[in-house]
């Protein structure tokens, strides 16, 4: 029997990441969702977080303000899904998944396929710099 994950899914309860959190309860994984300070205003979010823990979600408090709790949120598990949206910018965006990398970078306890991730930079960077493929 395979073991399950411990999943930390960063953006739960955006479009995507509300699936995917959904996805990973059903599917037996041991589910964690950053809960930002800022969902606080947001009473839907609030509801959806709750739902979430009432199906056995497990509720991390973090900011990308302060990489402690970062990095503390990325020690309790094996794998991290950053599901973010561009809602305020492809720039804030990308500003903020570089502060989790860095925090996974330095809780050392998630692998990480490096040639995916020099592929993913390629492409944000891309972005970041609005350049066309060549």
């Amino acid at each position: 029997m395979a073991t399950k994950s411990k999943v930390l899914i960063v953006g739960g309860t955006g479009f995507l990441g509300k699936r995917l959190v959904k996805a990973s309860l059903e599917n037996g994984h041991d589910t964690y969702i950053l809960q930002r300070p800022e969902i606080a205003l947001d009473i839907d979010k609030i509801q959806m977080l709750i739902s979430f823990k009432m199906q056995g979600a497990h509720l991390v408090h973090a900011s990308f303000n302060d990489h402690r709790s970062l990095v503390d949120a990325v020690k309790l598990v094996d794998v991290v899904i950053c599901a973010i949206s561009g809602v305020y910018g492809r720039s804030h965006q990308i500003l903020l998944q570089l502060k989790l990398v860095e925090a996974i970078k330095e809780a050392g306890n998630i692998k990480v396929n490096l040639t995916l991730v020099y592929l993913l930079w390629k492409v944000c960077f891309l972005c970041f710099k609005k350049k066309k493929w060549t």
